[in-house]
């Protein structure tokens, strides 16, 4: 009976030292940390599509004159100059489009195109002997390439400042000059021009790649040629040449993203928490 209590009692010696080689095997392994998924690359291609509302300001114009001299000169005309006494456009809707590229969470740049509809044209011109009212429009095709700093987003809104460089093509109608009751139609001239625009506005997130884009856009176009000559030739006027044009834009647009916008943070890692120890009981 004392044999096989002892037997008894080595076999449990033998099993419970186990348990405790186990155990300390377990505690002397290192935890096994997954490393945190890598940080999502900010930036890639967007497009663009705007609409605005435009005033343009008159810079004024210039144009040439045809004296007839009878005596001495022997009915010769004779060419001069004058300016437009007044000048005033109206406001007009435009649309545009453009791809852009997001570099960085504060920097980003564009192409972009816009259409500008007609903008009426009202002004007068005086000389020694008469007044005259004239009315014309002129439309423009705007192509920029734009820089922007964006300002940080806070609570799915962000601020930005820009600038962009580019030309304007812009297209008058048939001026048509009025004095008294007889119209003289001057053909209207197309050119391409100088343009520079300073812009600022604010983007606002709608979904994690769509955002809602409102802003401010002064635009300067250079001056250049307005109207020509009228077909009856010398005694009449042109070519006449404008003076360039301020224009103010208030603008709505959507931006779609296909990378990371800044509007879905990326992922946080979260932090290794060991494993709760093993309840012991006694």
């Amino acid at each position: 009976m004392l044999r096989m209590a002892k037997q008894f009692l080595a076999a449990g010696l033998i099993a419970f030292a186990g348990l405790l080689s186990a155990h300390a095997a377990d505690l002397a392994e290192p935890p096994v940390v997954e490393s945190p998924p890598p940080p999502m690359e900010f930036g890639g291609w967007y497009i663009r599509g705007d609409l605005d509302y435009h005033w343009s300001d008159f810079r004024g114009a210039d144009y040439i004159t045809y004296g007839v001299c009878v005596d001495p000169c022997g009915a010769v005309a004779v060419p001069g100059s004058n300016s437009f006494s007044s000048g005033d456009l109206g406001g007009a809707f435009s649309l545009g489009g453009g791809v852009g590229y997001q570099i960085t969470p504060y920097l980003r740049t564009d192409l972009t195109a816009d259409y500008w509809f007609s903008s009426d044209f009202d002004g007068s011109t005086a000389d020694d002997v008469s007044v005259s009212t004239d009315t014309s429009s002129y439309s423009a095709w705007l192509l920029l390439a734009n820089a922007y700093a964006d300002l940080g987003t806070y609570y799915g809104f962000t601020p930005y400042v820009g600038a962009g460089i580019g030309g304007a093509y812009v297209k008058w109608d048939d001026l048509h000059n009025t004095i008294g009751d007889v119209t003289t139609v001057h053909e209207g001239a197309s050119n391409w021009r100088f343009a520079w625009a300073l812009m600022a506005g604010t983007a606002y997130c709608l979904t994690g790649n769509l955002k809602l884009d409102v802003g401010y856009r002064y635009t300067r176009i250079n001056g250049g040629e307005m109207f020509g000559l009228a077909p009856d030739g010398p005694g009449g006027a042109g070519p006449g040449y404008d003076n360039g044009f301020n224009v103010h834009e208030a603008r709505a647009g959507l931006r779609y993203s296909f990378g990371n916008s800044g509007c879905v943070p990326p992922p946080v890692p979260v932090a290794y928490e060991p494993p709760a120890p093993e309840p012991v009981y006694k």
